[in-house]
């Protein structure tokens, strides 16, 4: 099955007063038609500079893509001039950002910003995107969509406002959809609620998804294969069952060590993974993890 992104040696870094932070190094996958795919790691692991690079949203200065070539459906998005990306964006690539409150404009009507996007990628007129807007609501399980519609971003739970980011990144229908920790801010039963349209609306439209997160219950519950990420480098990439049953990677042990378990006695205490990640100013030589790593020590 042909791939419809390819990410190749991907190297991106921030230019900062103390040097150059090399944020991700050699990145390298893909994902395939339908194909939900996780990039899980620690905070500051590079998993969302990927995703804004993909998108081409990550500023620069004081960003620089360094090298690389990210290949959606045969183009390279990274040598797309700024107009050509802004008619990707929405409309062939949606994405869904951690935090919905800052993400949408809380000046303009939910439904104005639903509409926006399908008056400019799909050339409606306003009554046939208000009419496919008041649909999308539906989809995503808003109830009283007609009304909501209307409504301000403000006058929305946190939920429905998540699921409006999710309406508006899939108005267009796109071929892909990358969502940056889109339950992060959600508590547990409103995140079991997102992942589940994020699952139906797959269903409906094929779109491929990449998402972003460092849950890895999310993850179980979603995903064909996994993407694990440390101090900006790929350290392991499985299926799903390859990750959570026989992981190889001592750093993807210990997130699975450290994570809760519903068969675990409530006495039992949690692993931590040690210590703290490296100056990615001046990333060690080798294994980003052996300074923390357990079975460095244990074959010394």
């Amino acid at each position: 099955m042909e791939p419809i992104l390819q990410v190749k040696d991907l190297n991106v870094s921030f230019r900062v007063r103390g040097g150059e932070v090399k944020a991700v190094r050699g990145m390298n996958f893909e994902v395939g038609k339908g194909e939900t795919v996780a990039i899980v790691g620690e905070s500051g692991s590079g998993k969302s500079v990927t995703a804004q690079t993909i998108m081409r949203l990550i500023p620069s200065p004081p960003s620089e893509i360094k090298k690389g070539e990210v290949i959606f459906q045969g183009q390279d998005l990274l040598k797309k001039t700024n107009k050509q990306m802004e008619a990707i964006r929405g409309k062939d690539i949606g994405m869904i950002f951690q935090d919905p409150m800052t993400s949408l404009n809380p000046t303009i009507r939910i439904g104005k910003q639903i509409t926006e996007v399908l008056v400019k990628h799909q050339g409606m007129s306003f009554s046939e995107a208000k009419k496919h807007a008041i649909e999308m609501l539906k989809l995503v399980g808003i109830k009283n969509a007609e009304e909501r519609f209307n409504q301000y971003p403000h006058e929305f739970s946190g939920g429905m406002r998540q699921r409006a980011m999710i309406a508006i990144a899939l108005a267009c229908k796109p071929t892909l959809l990358i969502a940056d920790e889109p339950t992060t801010a959600l508590d547990v039963t409103i995140q079991a609620q997102i992942m589940d349209v994020m699952k139906e609306m797959q269903e409906r439209l094929g779109t491929s998804i990449i998402l972003i997160t460092h849950d890895l219950g999310v993850v179980a519950g979603m995903c064909d294969r996994v993407i694990v990420m440390y101090a900006g480098e790929v350290v392991e990439t499985g299926t799903k069952w390859e990750i959570f049953k026989n992981p190889q990677h001592p750093y993807t042990k210990g997130l699975l060590r450290s994570m809760p378990r519903l068969d675990q006695k409530k006495d039992e205490p949690l692993i931590p993974i040690i210590g703290t990640p490296p100056d990615l100013i001046k990333p060690p030589v080798g294994c980003p993890f052996a300074a923390r790593c357990d079975e460095v020590y244990e074959n010394l």
